[in-house]
């Protein structure tokens, strides 16, 4: 395949097979996902793909880290950042969400949703991904309050609340419902936010 990354010996990358693999999910779904029409996708064969791989699910839950880990980094980057906790707040939204209807990424955790009951290392790898987005949305929230940017609350709590509605929009407007684009979940996502996390009142 034009601009596949290959290493030395002329297999393309395992980052450059996590790629192909999210862009064929989000288009056809997993179940319509084969490691032979991957592997004619990539320019590569089925047994390279299978060598880092195993599985289907292996795949799908090795692309949806590899995701995440690039989001955590942007998460990091956003707490550090001098802002108000107000503005963090609403960047965090937004990184949240889905671009638009059929997102890789969210099409990959909507695969992954459908699994976790009967996969118990998917279900482990999914509580560990969802708890590093509530670790850092309680350390934003905890600040807020600190700095006496936000009422006082119940962290965890405002937390579990918010990133469980951010995944009800999310799924929503990454399968296309009518009236949920990005830009309507937003809107929505902030006046939760807004009723969920007061400000501090001078």
């Amino acid at each position: 395949m034009a601009g596949a990354v290959r290493r030395r010996d002329g297999h393309i990358t395992q980052e450059r097979i996590l790629e192909g693999a999210m862009a064929a999910i989000a288009e056809k779904g997993l179940a319509a996902l084969t490691m032979s029409a991957l592997a004619e996708r990539l320019g590569t064969s089925g047994g390279h793909i299978l060598y880092y791989f195993g599985s289907k699910d292996l795949l799908l839950l090795e692309a949806l880290r590899w995701s995440e880990a690039a989001l955590t980094g942007e998460r990091r980057d956003l707490l550090t950042r001098r802002l108000a906790a107000e503005r963090k707040l609403d960047l965090f939204l937004q990184l949240y969400l889905p671009r638009g209807p059929r997102d890789a990424r969210w099409m990959l955790w909507i695969e992954l949703w459908a699994r976790t009951p009967s996969n118990e290392s998917l279900h482990q790898a999914q509580e560990e991904m969802d708890q590093g987005w509530q670790d850092d949305l309680e350390n934003l929230l905890a600040k807020g309050v600190d700095r006496g940017r936000f009422a006082p609350m119940d962290v965890p709590a405002r937390a579990g609340e918010l990133l469980a509605l951010l995944d009800g929009l999310s799924t929503r407007v990454v399968l296309g419902q009518r009236g949920t684009d990005r830009r309507q979940a937003l809107t929505v996502a902030r006046s939760a936010a807004e009723r969920l996390i007061a400000r501090r009142e001078d």
